[in-house]
């Protein structure tokens, strides 16, 4: 399998990331708005039927969720094109002010500056990929080499252009309006962590035995330390007991912890344990080593008492749009998987913008 040649025009298209894109934006108000409250809000009426009306609150969970991707998917689609047509005036003005074509303009900043893979860097091409190529490496040398050298000038082109973008943000000549999509989603205040009159609330839907959310939770950590009053963290049930099967329990166990105010230690210990370590003995050790009564837990446990309220959390996000975990909700900006630290931090910094509230220092 030989390294595959980017097909170079004049302008390379840039695909941000979520993060980068939203540190640009300024703000207006989205298709749809997160609640500010922690209920949902009243939407218009879509029909009525012997006068009483229907609204977006009846349609069926799992209509909610299909229509929630599709307008995520709008959203991407407008965000990647708004992308390309960014990165191709930003050339342009920058080749203007040179003096030059664009295609100049790429070849004297960037491609020129692109050295050619080394044999070291041939070879171990080659030998990752042996078992697809079927030739000899004399034969396909040159067009490995060449085949990288492509990769190499097409990373440096979005680099270039990246540069471009910052400098155009911090110089206010680039102002971008684009939003994402928000959908309504409220916290259950037991299990809120923060200030609770904080201006930007996010929401996870996790599943205390998914090994991406405890690769999530020092990043969510990280998170909440930085924005000490000015964010508010919720937390929601996802079991994923098809492929997680003590899931559910382990959710039960830490809403039986709750019932001993004890919720948040629990919640922690069970992301600080390894993933495979939830089943009902290391549950009931969990509770001891935080001294809960365990008499009361071990009852709570064994009732399933808390099915339907986690039962609830699913349906929440399944209509939602929630497929997986974790997922975040940074008031309404829906984020799927296991983000950077930066990814989160921009949205933040948005949505402190928006409520009038400062940036942290970085």
């Amino acid at each position: 399998m030989l390294p595959r040649r980017p097909r170079r025009s004049s302008v390379r298209v840039l695909s941000w990331p979520l993060g980068a894109f939203l540190l640009a934006s300024i703000l207006i108000p989205a298709p749809l708005t997160a609640q500010a409250a922690n209920s949902p809000p009243a939407s218009a009426p879509l029909a009525m039927v012997d006068g009483q009306p229907i609204d977006e609150s009846q349609i069926p969970p799992a209509a909610q969720a299909q229509l929630q991707r599709m307008e995520q998917q709008v959203y991407m689609v407008r965000r990647n094109a708004l992308g390309t047509v960014i990165d191709q005036k930003l050339l342009a003005e920058q080749a203007r002010k040179k003096g030059l074509s664009v295609a100049e303009l790429l070849q004297r900043e960037v491609d020129g500056h692109v050295t050619d893979p080394s044999d070291d860097e041939v070879s171990a091409y080659y030998q990752a990929h042996q078992t697809r190529i079927h030739q000899p490496l004399d034969n396909v040398k040159e067009e490995i080499r060449q085949g990288l050298k492509s990769q190499k000038i097409d990373q440096a082109r979005q680099t270039y252009i990246q540069g471009l973008v910052q400098r155009a943000i911090g110089d206010g000549d680039l102002v971008i309006l684009l939003r994402p999509p928000k959908v309504a989603m409220s916290y259950d205040p037991a299990r809120l962590r923060g200030n609770p009159g904080a201006p930007v609330t996010i929401v996870e839907f996790a599943d205390f035995t998914c090994p991406f959310c405890h690769k999530a939770e020092p990043t969510v950590a990280a998170l909440l330390s930085k924005y000490p009053g000015k964010v508010k963290f919720g937390y929601r049930d996802f079991p994923l007991m098809q492929i997680h099967p003590q899931a559910e329990l382990a959710a039960e166990a830490s809403r039986c912890a709750g019932e001993q105010g004890k919720y948040w230690e629990y919640h922690d210990l069970l992301f600080s344990n390894p993933p495979e370590k939830q089943d009902r003995s290391s549950l009931i050790e969990d509770a001891a080593s935080l001294k809960l009564d365990q008499g009361k837990f071990s009852s709570c446990v064994d009732s399933g008492r808390y099915k339907p309220q986690i039962e609830e959390d699913q349906r929440l996000g399944a209509a939602s749009g929630v497929l997986g975990t974790p997922s975040f909700f940074i008031d309404g900006i829906y984020l799927q998987g296991a983000q950077s630290l930066d990814t989160l931090q921009h949205v933040v910094d948005q949505e402190l913008s928006a409520a009038g509230h400062n940036h942290p220092s970085p």
